[in-house]
Order: structure tokens, then sequence, then C-alpha cells
């Protein structure tokens, strides 16, 4: 009951990769640097940060271990 009152009453929109990644950095107040070389190059970094490019699986699984989460939170549904 309290599930279907939230949903009608704050519905939440779907979370895109970017975002969820957006939200655990600032959550445990990382920055773009702590994930060089664990994702990336500092460009990759900072594209994926920012949106301009696809979060692949390869760095999906990487982001799920680091944060200790599902993959599947940086996998584009598109």
């Amino acid at each position: 009951m309290i599930e279907d009152y939230e949903n009608k009453n704050y519905p939440m929109g779907e979370v895109t990769p970017h975002a969820a990644l957006f939200h655990l950095m600032e959550y445990s107040g990382m920055e773009e640097h702590d994930l060089f070389g664990d994702i990336g190059s500092v460009e990759v970094v900072s594209e994926l940060v920012s949106g301009k490019c696809l979060i692949d699986r390869v760095q999906s699984k990487a982001l799920g271990e680091y944060f200790q989460v599902s993959a599947s939170l940086f996998t584009s549904s598109i």
C-alpha cells in the first residue's frame, strides 16, 4: 500500500546510467580523478561522467565492482 501511494504521489522518472554514476560519486564524495585508471583515462572518465558517451559493458562491470552495486545500474536501455 505504501509503495502504491509513493508511486502515485511521488513518481520517480527513469534513472539514466550517467545520473546513477553522478549520484553515487556525489554520495560517496568522489571526484572524477578517483576513477582514473579503474574505468579509463582522464578523457574517458570525463566523457562518462558528463554523459557525452555511453557506458560500455566493461565499464559497467568495473563501476559495479567499484561501487559494490549491480553493473546493470550503468547499462543503458536504449
